[in-house]
């Protein structure tokens, strides 16, 4: 594989969730020696001047801390759900667009399978 100008890895996967001005990318990468990563990036929309520029802050994620990060998170999230916030409906926040028929279905995450 060969190496970027800029010292990026090549996502071999990538999912896009969009939510509103900001977007998270989550992208799998590859090392030199074939092992995989994570990197989930969030970028902001900010407006500047006569136009915008984007915000951008990234997190690596390595196999070793995948199940670790996970639990954590689903922790925290559960946490918000079930005792700060339990008369929220969370599935409200899904965001729904017509459908060819008329009826509201759920957006997709955008996800892309890249290869070398």
């Amino acid at each position: 594989m060969e190496e970027n100008i800029n010292n990026e890895r090549e996502e071999i996967y990538s999912e896009r969730v969009r939510a509103g001005k900001r977007t998270y990318f989550f992208d799998v990468k590859a090392t030199r020696s074939n092992d995989y990563y994570l990197t989930i990036t969030e970028s902001k929309r900010k407006y500047k001047d006569d136009g915008f520029t984007y915000e951008k802050h990234k997190i690596f994620l390595y196999k070793e801390d995948f199940n670790k990060f996970m639990e954590a998170l689903n922790n925290t999230v559960n946490h918000v759900k079930e005792e700060l916030m339990p008369e929220v409906d969370f599935d409200q926040f899904d965001r729904r667009e017509p459908s060819e028929n008329g009826h509201m279905e759920k957006t997709e995450i955008d996800t892309e399978l890249k290869w070398d």
